[in-house]
């Protein structure tokens, strides 16, 4: 049988690309592509010719069965996605899923992914956190982060610049105007930028500054709540 690797791409600076990635890249049969324009341009930056194949969430329902039987015939396939590690907010669970369940090896490189350096530079623990992804588009966005209110751990969020001021302004209304965030945007690129503060000040931060890039927001996570006082049981 052939072999599934699941293989991180560069978020933004090519030079993140590793070494084991590119030669994975080199030996497989097959390379599914979310688009295949940008991994085409990053395939001739390190010098690789294979075959690419089209693999997006819109179409991965109808691939997937086929994709696993060339696979049992002896493919190998890499899958990439635009940028970071596939399957995280991206394609790429369904391949797995079905990979596994016809007990087919399965390899995930370690590489880019956006939130682990948005966490880093944040400010914020990072012992500990939840990563949200993005929020529902329209309907549910407010009832997920009411769910959220609670949450103790720091909480990791993608969103678009055409909703990040909606994003913020959710969170400021439900968390708390003061609750603590990090807003980073263009990670490794030439542009990137990390904003902290409390989450009112970053509102009024992306009223005066118009989002562009893709963003990673890191908020604090709520209060430790206070455990009871324990008292010996006394008759009355």
């Amino acid at each position: 049988m052939g072999k599934l690797y699941i293989v991180p791409t560069p978020i933004g600076n090519l030079e993140d690309m590793t070494f084991r990635a590119v030669n994975i890249l080199k030996k497989v049969d097959v390379i599914l592509a979310e688009d295949t324009r940008k991994t085409i341009f990053l395939l001739k930056h390190y010098q690789i010719q294979k075959r690419v194949l089209s693999h997006h969430k819109f179409n991965e329902h109808k691939t997937v069965a086929n994709i696993v039987q060339q696979m049992q015939s002896g493919v190998s396939v890499a899958l990439v996605s635009d940028a970071g590690t596939p399957a995280i907010s991206d394609p790429g669970y369904l391949l797995v899923r079905e990979c596994v369940n016809a007990k087919m090896d399965v390899i995930c490189l370690p590489g880019a992914t956006a939130f682990i350096p948005a966490l880093v530079v944040s400010g914020l623990p990072n012992d500990r956190f939840c990563f949200e992804g993005f929020l529902p588009h329209k309907k549910g966005r407010q009832k997920r982060i009411t769910e959220l209110v609670t949450e103790m751990r720091t909480m990791i969020f993608y969103e678009s610049p055409y909703r990040i001021l909606k994003a913020l302004e959710q969170m400021s209304a439900i968390f708390g105007a003061d609750r603590n965030a990090s807003v980073s945007r263009e990670l490794t690129k030439m542009y990137e930028n990390t904003q902290r503060g409390s989450l009112e000040e970053l509102v009024e931060y992306f009223k005066a500054h118009q989002p562009k890039g893709e963003f990673v927001i890191i908020v604090e996570g709520a209060e430790k709540q206070k455990k009871p006082k324990k008292y010996d049981n006394i008759d009355s």
